[in-house]
């Protein structure tokens, strides 16, 4: 069964679903088909007061929803309160937002006038992950649906209380039935949603496997997709940069959401006149994360989201080792009830390992040393991903030079910021292409039409 909600803390299964039947599922689609010829031709006004109402609701059942979560993928419960209230903040966002930001833009060609407006293209499916199990559907949810889509939903078969829980906020919030629509179905039932004439984009965040198989078959029909895959993110300390202030966000980039983050520090390059500090003192502090039920407050170290999601971080490990890298700390399982995993240090990976190449979604991190700025620009650059990235140094000039450099979506000097709705979020090469977020995140699935008006004869 694809729909099972376990707890990885303790490893208890809390609850079952079944997948839809095809018939359901038909249902389904058609219905949101049926709710995008009204929805377009809604005012923003309308859209607004339901989408912003979804954010209110987000914020007042912050708890309840937050525990869900801590219960369903592990998250420690701070985290997952934040993470809703983000989520509700993004909302509130684009019903802000979205009239202004799919305004018609004026052009000024040399004769008569112009104008680029923005319309819906129709009923856009979502594929979404676990690890960010509300802010994940709030962030397609709040533009699209203010830009006059409709949204149908396949989430994460290990999160479907979220799932439920997501649509119910947009239900209570006044959205018609359509609007946004939870579907728990198969692979094969996902890969005929995106073949179906009546879906017109779609997005996905997901794995670079998942990227491909899903942005293939939206190109074989010609629809538009936005592809937010993984990460192998560069997390650069030059010789000059606050060492109290890196290390601080070093451990946050790293340990949030127990590592498992696409846009997260991952391959540590730190300048050889700072390298050995930096190694002992972020040891040190990994070594204080403290193991414990992820309901408590005072835990610092969550579980991974799943038994099978350590397996595969664990056998990620021995292979990195078995190609020569060095375990610093860490690198097995927690002798405790749960999916737990140690803090782990991995040093001495080569080109030529496995590893160098691989994202560790889980709490492990590779430290290399380089013996200057353009060492690190160079060695943050070799990776096939280029979502994020961050370099710490106390020169300004310094910094935005490396920003520059570095081959991503998106780069971080001093801070590993990311998380605000005002800011584009996306990746090149692997990591997938299109933005979410800000006011790029409105424009994936909207037609961008020309109009143009001129008093001309037609060429003779």
């Amino acid at each position: 069964m694809t729909y099972q909600s376990f707890n990885p803390a303790t490893g208890t299964l809390l609850k079952k679903f079944e997948e839809l039947t095809d018939t359901q599922l038909e249902a389904k689609l058609a219905k949101a088909a049926e709710c995008f010829l009204t929805w377009k031709a809604t005012s923003y006004d309308a859209r607004a007061a339901i989408i912003a109402k979804a954010g209110v609701l987000l914020h007042e059942r912050a708890e309840e929803l937050a525990e869900t979560m801590t219960l369903e993928m592990g998250k420690r419960i701070d985290e997952a309160r934040g993470e809703v209230e983000f989520s509700a903040r993004i909302m509130a966002y684009y019903a802000t937002n979205a009239e202004t930001f799919l305004a018609d833009t004026p052009l000024y060609p040399e004769q008569g006038e112009g104008h680029m407006e923005s319309s819906p293209i129709g009923v856009i499916f979502g594929v979404e992950p676990w690890n960010f199990p509300y802010y994940q559907l709030a962030r397609v949810a709040g533009p699209h649906l203010m830009a006059g889509n409709t949204l149908v939903v396949k989430h994460a078969g290990c999160v479907p209380q979220c799932a439920i829980a997501f649509e119910k906020i947009l239900t209570d919030a006044g959205a018609p039935e359509g609007l946004y629509t939870n579907l728990m179905i198969s692979h094969d039932q996902s890969d005929a949603v995106v073949a179906d004439p009546r879906i017109k984009g779609v997005a996905l965040t997901g794995s670079v496997a998942a990227g491909r198989s899903i942005a293939a078959a939206a190109g074989k029909a010609l629809k538009p997709s936005s592809m937010e895959l993984g990460g192998a993110d560069a997390f650069i300390v030059l010789k000059d940069a606050d060492m109290e202030h890196a290390l601080k966000w070093a451990v946050w980039g790293r340990m949030y959401n127990t590592g498992q983050t696409c846009c997260a520090a991952k391959r540590f390059i730190i300048a050889e006149e700072v390298a050995d500090q930096f190694t002992t003192d972020f040891q040190a502090a990994l070594g204080t994360l403290e193991a414990g039920d992820p309901l408590d407050s005072a835990t610092t170290l969550g579980p991974l989201s799943s038994e099978q999601a350590l397996l595969d971080l664990l056998e990620q490990v021995d292979v990195a080792v078995k190609h020569g890298a060095k375990v610093l700390m860490g690198g097995k399982r927690l002798n405790r009830p749960g999916s737990y995993m140690q803090p782990t240090i991995l040093t001495d990976v080569t080109p030529d390992n496995p590893a160098f190449r691989t994202e560790f979604f889980g709490p492990v991190a590779m430290i290399f040393r380089v013996k200057d700025e353009a060492a690190a620009v160079a060695l943050a650059n070799d990776s096939d991903f280029g979502l994020g990235g961050s370099v710490f140094t106390g020169d300004e000039a310094a910094g935005r030079r490396v920003a520059s450099a570095v081959e991503t979506g998106m780069m971080f000097i001093n801070n590993i910021s990311w998380t605000d709705a005002e800011l584009p979020f996306g990746g090149i090469k692997d990591s997938g292409y299109g933005r979410e977020l800000g006011d790029m995140g409105i424009q994936q699935f909207v037609n961008k039409k020309l109009v143009r008006t001129i008093k001309a004869d037609a060429p003779a």
